[in-house]
């Protein structure tokens, strides 16, 4: 195949997997006006085809989405200009798709398409090489943001380092759960017990009053239970309570933790992600740069856990607090944004969750994982069962 006719998709993925399965000389995209003269858009699709290692020249043809004559027009140039075409109509408006059919009705040029649930292509006419084509693909998660024309950036968590703390992962959130409803005053208290003037450096040694002031004047005292559990499983040691609390973090990642509310849930999710060994890439705390960093005040969104099967992503938001609708309705937007329509959502909170929400959810097609989940053990199958039911 020398030439590749795409018909341009809002959904990043639809617009580049035909040209890295197929690896075509040229690909055109059939675009509208804005997209067209979108030389910034051109360069970060680019920029994402080299990190990919494919080196297939990419070509923007205007036509107007609103009018089937104008696409029409624009597709018969196309074909006129690169005769040694193959046209996919996996993507693109449905007044695109009425146009490619038109085309096909005067020429006999090939055509392909793809089925997301059978994760094969098909020829449509005449594109025998394509034929129930198994899509052999393999993405990372940074590949769904870049071509977006984002960068993904480390957040809160080294991902590097998470496998040397998979021992405490498991008795860490068994802690949490045994004190679900009071973790938010034992992660107030490490916050306050280690708090550092600014001029300090940040210190694995805490000494702390037994009780020490919370918002708005409150009184937290010293999670006595908890901090034994800690010491136990060896994240904190050296432990001594009596008027005053000391005690050593085992590092800064155990500090980091203990200090934040959500992050042992996120780490708990990602750790079961990676342990179903279904999920080809998993990263939590996934910071999106959509200005790669050319900007401090850069637009960013974050995602708690993300995983990826072949080509499909799995967006999971992690909240040990009641899911909101503004909570799902994010969740959505970020899984349509930048996977595509084959893309899954989960939503995996500590609490039991509401009709209202639950009904929401099934509306905007996310999984719900919930408190009922945990306490019956099965977290780990619901995982499984995102992408095996797809």
């Amino acid at each position: 195949m020398k030439t590749l006719i795409e018909l341009y998709d809002e959904r990043p993925l639809e617009n580049v997997m035909s040209t890295e399965m197929f690896l075509p000389e040229k690909t055109v995209f059939i675009c509208d006006r804005q997209t067209a003269a979108n030389t910034k858009l051109h360069k970060k699709l680019k920029e994402y085809f080299r990190s990919r290692n494919i080196d297939s020249e990419l070509i923007f043809m205007e036509a107007s989405h609103y009018s089937a004559a104008s696409i029409l027009k624009t597709l018969k140039i196309a074909v006129s200009t690169y005769p040694d075409c193959v046209l996919d109509i996996s993507g693109g408006t449905d007044d695109t798709l009425f146009a490619a059919g038109r085309l096909c009705g005067e020429k006999d040029i090939p055509v392909i398409t793809y089925s997301r649930k059978r994760n094969r292509y098909f020829s449509i006419n005449n594109a025998a090489f394509a034929d129930n084509l198994e899509c052999t693909l393999n993405y990372r998660t940074c590949d769904f943001f870049r071509m977006a024309g984002g960068e993904m950036r480390q957040g809160r968590v080294d991902n590097g380092i998470l496998n040397g703390y998979f021992d405490i992962i498991d008795p860490y959130f068994r802690i949490f759960l045994d004190n679900r409803r009071k973790w938010g005053d034992i992660t107030a208290y490490f916050q306050r017990a280690s708090q550092l003037p600014r001029d300090r450096e940040i210190t694995m040694d805490v000494c702390a009053d037994f009780t020490v002031k919370g918002d708005r004047g409150r009184r937290i005292e010293a999670p006595v239970d908890a901090l034994k559990s800690f010491e136990k499983i060896g994240m904190i040691y050296d432990l001594r309570i009596t008027d005053k609390v000391c005690f050593t973090f085992r590092d800064k990642q155990c500090r980091t933790w203990l200090r934040d509310v959500g992050s042992v849930l996120e780490i708990y999710i990602y750790k079961l992600c990676v342990e179903c060994g279904l999920y080809n890439d998993v990263h939590t705390s996934v910071v999106v740069d959509w200005e790669k960093g050319v900007r401090t005040d850069s637009v960013t969104n974050e995602i708690d856990v993300m995983a990826v099967r072949g080509v499909l992503p799995v967006f999971i938001s992690c909240k040990t607090c009641p899911v909101s609708t503004e909570a799902l309705n994010e969740l959505a937007i970020l899984r349509d944004r930048f996977g595509g329509k084959g893309a899954r959502a989960a939503i995996v909170t500590t609490e039991n969750g509401t009709a209202v929400m639950r009904n929401r959810a099934h509306e905007l097609d996310i999984d719900v994982i919930e408190l009922q989940d945990f306490t019956r053990g099965n977290v780990k199958k619901r995982i499984e069962s995102i992408v095996r039911s797809r």
